[in-house]
């Protein structure tokens, strides 16, 4: 059975057409998906027990509920480190991707941070 020219570009239309579909459904949904930083926040408490909080959401404020004198930014984004636990107030630290910040001795820990996106 031989296939005309014409069948020949309506399935090739069709198989367009369904790629188009289907790579709008793969789109609409992963940007239905909450969005997270890749990778792990780690921080050290004052009574030295490391937590790691991995891939935290790119939206809102994430608090430090044991406070952190040491933590390290292993994610792909950016943190801004806030002294209270509502990520409000001028005494902030910007901790790029990969980096470690330790606090003062006389300075109170961090207790909160929101992630730059």
């Amino acid at each position: 059975m031989s296939v005309t020219v014409p069948d020949r570009h309506r399935r090739r239309r069709l198989r367009i057409a369904a790629g188009a579909a289907l790579l709008t459904l793969t789109v609409s949904g992963c940007s239905g998906l909450g969005r997270t930083a890749v990778g792990p926040v780690t921080y050290t408490t004052e009574r030295h027990a490391v937590i790691s909080v991995h891939s935290p959401s790119v939206r809102g404020c994430h608090r430090l509920p044991l406070g952190a004198h040491e933590v390290h930014n292993g994610t792909l984004v950016d943190v801004v480190l806030y002294r209270t636990r509502n990520c409000s107030g001028g005494d902030t630290t910007y901790l790029a991707t990969t980096l470690t910040d330790f606090t003062e001795p006389r300075t109170g820990p961090w207790r909160s941070y929101t992630v730059i996106h």
